[in-house]
This record gives structure tokens, sequence and C-alpha cells, in this order.
């Protein structure tokens, strides 16, 4: 995984980014009838039932916006929440506190939904070996938020981008000319680069287990669309060989039946691509 110095920067660039994008040569709408020196206060009121996330990332962008917007927490990070209740308080500069506003606001919307979700996910886990994890198939430039909300739900992050893991997936196996190559190839590379990255081998079907365990070195295995049965058989011919994975289409209903199969992981892009935003609102107090 990335390191924390790495995460930081992400979220430095996420703020940078949206601020650009959202205010450009300035919120004119707040300028044209809000004095400069104009103070205020507002408040993050949930209007929604959930698990709430990005309280620590709207300190950031409040920070980023203002250094002397002062925010008082009432709510944190993975707090249970339900219509009515009050995240924090934010005062200082009316201008700043409606320059921040949106990115605060469409940050914790979806960030509190991927936690509500990962969150409900973990609970149909429990009593088993089987953690969930998270995939690739994050918005574009916001990943970093969407993992964060992954983990304050209770989840596990899977790699974050193409360059923290190895990830040999159908594409690279045929490209390569097989699993066996793919993998020698691999390792060779990594020598070759002097990098020490964990190796995970995407199985089409049982042979292919049996192939990627014959070259040894693998971190992890994917089982990729296997039913519960073929499920059950390659848990069974990994052993403790290596770490197991399943994922491919697996929901909530099916989602405990697959951990029943003794998989160490099941990773999901529905916690992160198939959300739907908490009602969050910063009304003026």
């Amino acid at each position: 995984m990335i390191s924390e110095q790495q995460f930081k920067e992400e979220l430095r660039l996420i703020i940078a980014n949206a601020i650009r994008e959202d205010v450009g040569d300035g919120d004119h709408s707040s300028l044209a009838c809000i004095p400069p020196t104009a103070q205020g206060k507002a408040k993050l009121l949930i209007k929604d039932e959930g698990v709430l996330a990005g309280v620590e990332f709207a300190k950031q962008v409040f920070a980023y916006v203002d250094k002397d917007l002062e925010v008082e927490t009432l709510l944190k990070d993975g707090a249970t929440v339900s219509h009515g209740d009050i995240a924090f308080y934010v005062s200082g500069s009316s201008l700043s506190i409606l320059t921040a506003e949106r990115l605060v606001l469409n940050a914790m919307q979806r960030m509190s939904a991927i936690a509500t979700k990962t969150q409900s996910f973990v609970a149909l886990l429990k009593g088993t070996r089987t953690k969930i994890l998270d995939t690739r198939k994050t918005t574009p430039g916001i990943r970093a938020l969407e993992k964060w909300a992954v983990k304050i739900g209770g989840g596990e992050n899977h790699r974050f981008a193409l360059y923290d893991m190895i990830m040999l997936k159908d594409n690279h196996i045929d490209f390569a000319g097989g699993i066996t190559q793919a993998i020698e190839k691999t390792k060779a590379y990594l020598k070759r680069e002097n990098k020490d990255l964990k190796i995970i081998v995407e199985a089409r079907d049982l042979d292919e287990v049996a192939e990627i365990l014959a070259s040894g070195g693998v971190y992890r295995i994917l089982l990729d669309n296997f039913n519960y049965a073929q499920t059950k058989e390659a848990v069974a011919l990994i052993g403790d060989q290596c770490l197991t994975e399943s994922s491919g289409g697996i929901n909530a209903e099916t989602l405990r039946k697959y951990a029943e199969c003794g998989v160490d992981y099941i990773s999901s892009g529905a916690l992160t691509h198939s959300v739907h935003n908490l009602d969050l609102s910063l009304k003026a107090v």
C-alpha cells in the first residue's frame, strides 16, 4: 500500500484541484452580496441514516480555504447517524465557509455512502474469516477519499493503484503467453528493477489455480467468477500456500456464501461504484 506521506499528498492534490475547479477567479455569488469582513457560523446537518465519513477531510478543506476557520466537532468519522444529527459547526469568515461548502458536502455525502455500504458488507461477513476489500473501480481523481471511506466503514483497501502491487489479470496473462510465463517474467522484472511488490494472480479455473501454485512466489490468488463448489475446491487445493480472494459480481445476496467457502478476502467494486449519496447539508446558524 502507499505510504502515509503519499496518502496525505493525494488529499492535498484533491483539495487543490477541487477548489481550482469550483472557484476559478472567485465565488462571485458570495462576493456580490456578502462583505469581506462578515463573520458567520454553519452546521453540518444529517438528513439521512448511515455511517458518517469525511469529517476529518472537511477539516482539511476548511483549513486549506482559510486557516482561521474554526471547527467544533460533535460526531467523528465512523459514527452511526440519523436524520437531525449535527456532525460539526464551522465558524469564521462567511465567504470562506461558502467557498468550502460544496467540496465539503460532495466529499462527505459520497464518503458516507461508501462507509455505510461497506459497514453493511462487513456485518454480513461477521463470524467468518473473510474480509471485504475495495478495488480500483473508483471515481477518477478522488480515489484516496473513496478508499479512506472504505476503511472508515470497516473494510480493507486492496492495492491503491498500479504502482504499489503486482496484479496479473486475464489480459496480462494472455498477452504474456500464459500464467507461467507471466509469473516468471514478473519475478524477473521485480529482481531487475529491485522492487519489493506483492504478486496477485487471477485464476479463471482450477487448472489455472494449479499452474499458479506450481510457479510459486505468489502472495494471493484471485478466484474470478468461480461458483461456490469451485471456490471450495480451490481453497482446499491452495491450503496455506498463499492467500485467497473471491471476486466477480459478488453482491449482498451472495457475499456470505462465498465467505463460507473459506476465502480470506472478497473484493467488491460495488463498494465504491454503486452507492447512493447520503443527504447532508451545511446550514447557516
